[in-house]
């Protein structure tokens, strides 16, 4: 099976999940139809997959990640409303939708997102599917990565460093945080559940650290040169914020080589933890030559 073909089956599965989770709680009509809204806003739904796709790299797929997957799922979809908003990117549309705030009001918007954040730490803590040691280390992780010190640290100084001049190692710090953080902790949870031993976690964890990396590249290679229809929003959207990019900083070419910077890194963290699964190679090349 392909790369794609695996993100397409499991797209249908996780989207499964995502509701059905959702759905069942007890949650106010006009919330919970904002919420859906933007989980169901056509999400390509990588963390998770690649959540499943490193599990699989150490033993079987089985239902035993759902509860990670929806929840890193949920916190993604959460950090997407909150940095629409007005006060933040200002953005009228997500993947070619209005977004949050423009379909149900900025106030709805917030508690939404508020909704998606908190419900994901429940979803991992109330789960009969994990035990208590995979319970806590994975609400442990996943506060530390989507938190203060993770990517709300990194959307902080991404805010604090729009309509100023930056460096580089400022601005790989930024995404390392912004963007690299729900990735990194994507795979080091799928890791963890296969079983990954100590070395191999570790080596998980640089690869999860590259692959943000690439990730976050291309987007800013999309916003110069991307298709509007296939990236879901208008491009050209960093520069009208005055914000640093690896294209500005680098230049396109330039940008275009540090994206295969990290990507040997990545190959080589696969390496090194003698992991052999070819989905989580073909992620590395996926991530970077994306058009959307």
């Amino acid at each position: 099976m392909t790369l794609l073909e695996y993100i397409s089956e499991k797209q249908s599965w996780m989207n499964k999940h995502l509701l059905d989770t959702i759905e069942k709680q007890k949650i106010p009509e006009h919330l919970k139809n904002s919420m859906i809204y933007s989980v169901e806003a056509g999400g390509k739904r990588l963390r998770p997959i690649l959540l499943m796709a490193t599990y699989e790299a150490f033993r079987p797929l089985s239902e035993h990640v759902i509860p990670a997957a929806c929840a890193i799922e949920m916190i993604h979809t959460y950090s997407l409303i909150h940095d629409d908003l007005p006060a933040m990117d200002d953005d009228d549309f997500r993947r070619g939708k209005p977004t949050n705030h423009k379909q149900f009001g900025e106030g709805t918007a917030i508690l939404a997102g508020d909704g998606l954040l908190t419900a994901a730490f429940y979803v991992i803590s109330s789960s009969p599917l994990l035990n208590a040691e995979e319970k806590i280390f994975l609400i442990r992780e996943l506060s530390k990565a989507s938190g203060p010190e993770g990517m709300v640290a990194g959307q902080m100084l991404d805010l604090q460093a729009e309509k100023k001049s930056i460096d580089l190692s400022e601005l790989e710090h930024i995404h390392l945080l912004k963007t690299g953080e729900l990735i990194r902790f994507s795979v080091r949870a799928g890791a963890y559940l296969g079983g990954a031993a100590p070395p191999q976690l570790e080596q998980m964890d640089h690869y999860g650290k590259a692959l943000g990396m690439i990730f976050q590249i291309q987007d800013d290679i999309l916003d110069v040169v991307g298709n509007k229809d296939e990236i879901g929003k208008p491009v050209g959207s960093d520069e009208s914020s005055e914000k640093s990019t690896f294209p500005k900083l680098l230049g396109l070419a330039g940008a275009n080589e540090k994206k295969k910077h990290y990507m040997n890194k990545a190959r080589e963290a696969l390496k090194q933890a003698d992991i052999t699964h070819p989905l989580l190679y073909e992620f590395i090349d996926f991530s970077g030559n994306r058009n959307y």
